[in-house]
């Protein structure tokens, strides 16, 4: 069997290492390619590597570009699962969240608080007690502690300490726990970099355009490389679909009917600015429907999230107006001062993969996973939450490898940390000196401690370099120049908006949604990937159109009229 042959590769994934990567993936059969970047493709790909597989990863977008970037930045159990009596997976998540924190990326997983106001005195204070009380519990069934502190009841009184701008007679008092919030795009390229550093050949922008069989068997893909409009071949003794809301797409590839329907649910969330209103905590809100989570995020708070059928474009799901509406009237029912569209500085919409089931509606559709080998040579993984990815990654993995020969390793990804997560927290402890050094502010530091660990040698080695890099982007001043000119040398972003809207946030963060931004950045990108001027122009006008569209969308009173705003501005590069 193929195996990599070197103990390590390198950490950078610039566009000289994806055309090596391609390179790799035409001349030799592998012995698992996965299909898919987003947190479960990626997750598969490093499972895979790290058990001595020759492995391949492809995506026909950019890392996350899906589902995976557009979540509510929660590592989370999810609490409303207990009222559905879904122990295990609860147990599992809470187990995954832990170990996410503490082993696998504590620099880019961070415990977060959140506040459950109670409306009545005391048996919701029991009933919501006794789940929170479970949960902690679950929270310690991995054998490790679990990184967060346990639940505490609150009086009124505290409750307005903590929260002074809810309204208050919004409650009698209150209940406090912990969970844990991640940028979910940049967890997925650091994975991606991560499988790349382990020997792993990844590429994105391919896309896979059919499947090679012979005889039932699959034995590759039919792949075209979207940048260069070369199309290839890639043997695999073993194909991984982790397509997730195209799952049912990649599968009428194959020519065979799917063993599981996944259905798309989507989710919104709106970005408001966090001196809106005044508070210490996220908060956790029931509804009609689900709950809703007001979550801190640096300078902003998340508001979200909705749970509507969507079977339209899964490329570029669009926010309505009423999707909008309904999330300010149900987070102003608590605030003292309310909040209007005006105070809203971003909006996102994603889709969760949710397995079909017996019920209409999405918001009890199962967010368990499910692996099949639906044809020989082919393993399908869906369903599931982003926070047991890495169960999601193994489970798929497991099931590749029970079809080859040989002996092969058991998957050993709870204990490979992510790039820069290694010295993490001794980096964390000499900020101030690493400030002092580099002539930069400490809270710069942090920022970029907390988004690269200690890879962060490599941006202050750029700006050693080049002093003008630590400059602050137009209209984002959270982001340095520094950022961009790394996400192209070193993160495999390809097109401006790989930058604005995944490697940082700056396209749901900034008032502007990263208009200002777009120009500096583009030209910061042209020196690394050698864009004439007539490239750079395109990227900016590209992605000048898609703020337009967006923005234009989310004035729209349905999902049709908000498709069809959305799509009147083209990708960068087009898929099929």
């Amino acid at each position: 069997m193929a195996t990599t042959t070197s103990v390590s590769h390198s950490t950078k994934i610039g566009p000289d290492d994806r055309r090596d990567a391609i390179a790799s993936l035409k001349d030799k059969e592998l012995d698992i390619l996965v299909v898919g970047g987003g947190i479960v493709g990626t997750g598969a790909a490093l499972d895979a590597v790290t058990r001595g597989l020759r492995t391949g990863l492809v995506e026909a977008r950019d890392w996350a570009s899906g589902t995976s970037s557009r979540s509510s930045k929660l590592v989370h159990g999810g609490i409303r699962y207990l009222e559905q009596l879904d122990f295990r997976l609860v147990r599992e998540a809470l187990i995954e969240r832990g170990l996410l924190l503490q082993r696998i990326a504590p620099h880019l997983v961070k415990p977060v608080r959140f506040l459950y106001p109670l409306n009545k005195r005391v048996i919701e204070r029991a009933y919501i007690g006794a789940g929170m009380l479970l949960y902690d519990i679950f929270s310690y069934s991995g054998g490790r502690p679990p990184g967060v502190p346990h639940h505490r009841h609150l009086s009124r009184k505290q409750v307005q300490e903590l929260m002074p701008s809810l309204a208050k007679d919004a409650l009698i008092g209150g209940i406090t726990y912990y969970d844990a919030q991640v940028d979910d795009a940049r967890y997925v390229s650091s994975l991606a970099r991560t499988a790349a550093s382990y020997g792993a050949h990844i590429a994105s922008r391919v896309q896979v355009e059919g499947f090679i069989k012979v005889g039932e068997r699959v034995v590759g893909v039919h792949a075209h490389d979207l940048e260069t409009g070369e199309k290839f071949d890639i043997r695999a003794k073993q194909v991984v679909n982790a397509t997730g809301v195209w799952t049912d797409e990649t599968q009428a590839m194959v020519g065979e009917r799917g063993q599981f329907k996944v259905r798309a649910s989507k989710g919104i969330h709106l970005v408001v600015p966090r001196d809106r209103f005044q508070g210490k905590s996220g908060l956790l809100l029931r509804t009609e429907k689900s709950v809703l989570f007001v979550i801190p995020w640096g300078r902003h708070w998340l508001i979200g999230t909705t749970d509507t059928d969507w079977n339209l474009d899964k490329a570029h799901p669009a926010a309505t107006a009423a999707d909008i509406d309904y999330l300010l009237e149900h987070v102003n029912k608590v605030l003292a001062v309310p909040l209007t569209r005006e105070d809203v500085e971003g909006v996102y919409a994603g889709l969760r993969p949710l397995l079909a089931g017996e019920s209409d509606q999405t918001s009890k559709l199962s967010r368990e996973h499910l692996v099949a080998h639906s044809v020989p040579g082919l393993v399908v993984i869906a369903g599931g939450k982003w926070t047991t990815y890495r169960v999601m990654a193994k489970d798929a993995i497991d099931a590749a490898v029970s079809a080859l020969d040989g002996k092969i390793s058991p998957s050993v990804t709870q204990d490979i940390a992510l790039l820069g997560a290694e010295g993490y927290k001794a980096a964390w402890n000499k900020r101030e000196k690493i400030a002092r050094r580099f002539g930069v502010h400490p809270v710069r530091i942090e920022h970029l401690l907390n988004r690269y660990g200690t890879l962060t040698d490599e941006l202050l080695a750029l700006i050693a370099d080049d002093p003008s890099l630590a400059e602050p982007l137009p209209g984002a001043d959270d982001y340095i120049a520094a950022e961009v000119v790394y996400a192209a040398s070193h993160e495999s972003a390809l097109h401006l908006d790989d930058v604005l809207a995944r490697r940082t946030r700056i396209s749901i963060e900034a008032w502007d949604r990263g208009v200002s931004a777009a120009p500096v950045a583009a030209r910061l990108m042209a020196g690394v990937l050698g864009w004439d001027d007539a490239q750079v122009e395109k990227e900016v006008a590209v992605y000048l159109e898609r703020v337009e569209a967006e923005r234009a969308s989310q004035l729209q009173p349905d999902d049709e009229s908000a498709e069809r705003v959305r799509l009147a501005a083209p990708d960068i590069v087009q898929t099929d």
